[in-house]
C-alpha cells in the first residue's frame, strides 16, 4: 500500500521519564513501519490495564532486572490493547489484509497508529464496537485462561471474589458462558451492575463474608478480593479449586497459593495460580465470538479522547475504576 500523499506523522503518547501520569506528554511522531510478520493498526480505540500503570514507573530493581531503561525508559511508547484497521501488512502476514477490522495487543496502542504482530490480533465482529473490543484482551484473556485453569464445568457453583473490576467483569460474565451458576463478591455500589452482568447471587462483602457463611462453591476465582487463601479453602467443595487470577494484596496472595497449595491438594481442594496471561489469537477469537453472541459486554467506566490520556491514568490509578478505561483516538 502506498502511503504518498498520506500524513507520514502521528500522534502519540509518550513519556520520556518515568514517573506519575503527570510525566505523559502527546507528540507527533513519524508513523511505524510494520516488519515482515507484523501489522500496521490505525486505532480506533485503547484501553488501560494496570500493567499500562506499571510501566509509568516500574521499581527500580526490575528496571535493572528488565532491561527496559534504568534511569529513563528505552520505549517512550505507551499502551497494549487496541481494536482497529489494518493500515498496513509485512510481507510475512497472509492473515489480515489492508483495511480489515481487529482488535488485540500492540506495541505503543495509546496512538493514531501501531504496530502488533499478527498472532496478537484476531477479526473484529462487524456488529460490536471498537470500544468493546479495545477493552477485552488482556482483561477477557485473563478471565478466559484464569476460568480454564480452574477447570470450570457447566453446572459448577463458581464464585468471583472481586468481580467489579476490569478482569472481574470479564470473568463473572465468561463464567457464565460456560453454563455455571455465579455468585459475585463486590462493594455495595457495584452490587447492581454485577447483577446486570448475569450474576445469579451477588454478595456485598461489606455486609457479609462468603467464607464464614457455610455455603461451598466449585470453583472459587479470586480475581483482586481481600480474602486470605486460607479463608478462602474453607468455602471450596471437598473437591473444589481455588484459582488466583490478581489479589488486592497480590505479593501476599502468591505465598499463600505456594505454602498452602500442597497442604490443600491432600484433601482433595486444588489452589493455584494462573500465571501470567498469554494473549493467542484462538482466546481472543473466543471473546470475539462471545461478544458477538451477547454472552460478553465488556463494561465500560469512563472514555477519555486521546488528548487526555494521562487523566485516563490518573483514574486508574486512583482505585476507583469500575470495569474498563478506554481512551480514544476520535471521539466523534
Amino acid at each position: 500500500m502506498n502511503l504518498t500523499g498520506a500524513r507520514r506523522t502521528m500522534k502519540t503518547i509518550v513519556r520520556m521519564r518515568y514517573g506519575p501520569p503527570g510525566v505523559i506528554e502527546v507528540m507527533d511522531l513519524d508513523k511505524p513501519t510494520p516488519a515482515d510478520n507484523h501489522v500496521l493498526v490505525k486505532v480506533h480505540a485503547a484501553s488501560l490495564n494496570k500493567a499500562d500503570l506499571f510501566d509509568l514507573h516500574p521499581p527500580f530493581v526490575l528496571r535493572m532486572v528488565m532491561g527496559g531503561g534504568v534511569l529513563k525508559p528505552k520505549d517512550r511508547s505507551l499502551g497494549r490493547d487496541l481494536s482497529g484497521k489494518v493500515e498496513l501488512v509485512g510481507r510475512a502476514v497472509t492473515r489480515f489484509k489492508p483495511g480489515d477490522e481487529v482488535f488485540g495487543t500492540g506495541s505503543g496502542a495509546l496512538s493514531e497508529y501501531a504496530v502488533a504482530s499478527d498472532d496478537r490480533l484476531t477479526s473484529k465482529p462487524p456488529g460490536v464496537s471498537f470500544e468493546d473490543c479495545a477493552a477485552a484482551p488482556a482483561a477477557g484473556v485473563t478471565a478466559l485462561q484464569g476460568l480454564r485453569k480452574g477447570q470450570i464445568k457447566p453446572g459448577q457453583k463458581v464464585l468471583v471474589d472481586g468481580s467489579s473490576g476490569s478482569v472481574g467483569t470479564f470473568t463473572l460474565q465468561i463464567a457464565k458462558s460456560f453454563g455455571t451458576e455465579v455468585t459475585a463478591v463486590c462493594s455495595a455500589p457495584n452490587v447492581d451492575n454485577a447483577r446486570a452482568l448475569g450474576a445469579d447471587y451477588v454478595i456485598d462483602y461489606s455486609k457479609e463474608d462468603f467464607t464464614r457463611s457455610g455455603q461451598t462453591y466449585d470453583l472459587i476465582a479470586g480475581v483482586n478480593g481481600f480474602h486470605s487463601v486460607r479463608a478462602i479453602r474453607r468455602s471450596l467443595a471437598p473437591q473444589g479449586t481455588f484459582v488466583l487470577l490478581g489479589s488486592s494484596k497480590a505479593l501476599t496472595g502468591l505465598l499463600q497459593v505456594a505454602l498452602l497449595g500442597r497442604l490443600a491438594s491432600g484433601s482433595g481442594k486444588r489452589i493455584g495460580f494462573m500465571g501470567v496471561a498469554k494473549i493467542i489469537p484462538e482466546d481472543l477469537t473466543i471473546l470475539a465470538e462471545l461478544m458477538d453472541s451477547g454472552e460478553l459486554k465488556p463494561f465500560i467506566d469512563k472514555r477519555y479522547p486521546l488528548d487526555e490520556a494521562a487523566e485516563a491514568f490518573q483514574y486508574l490509578q486512583s482505585g476507583h475504576a469500575r470495569g474498563k478505561v478506554v481512551v480514544m483516538m476520535n471521539p466523534d
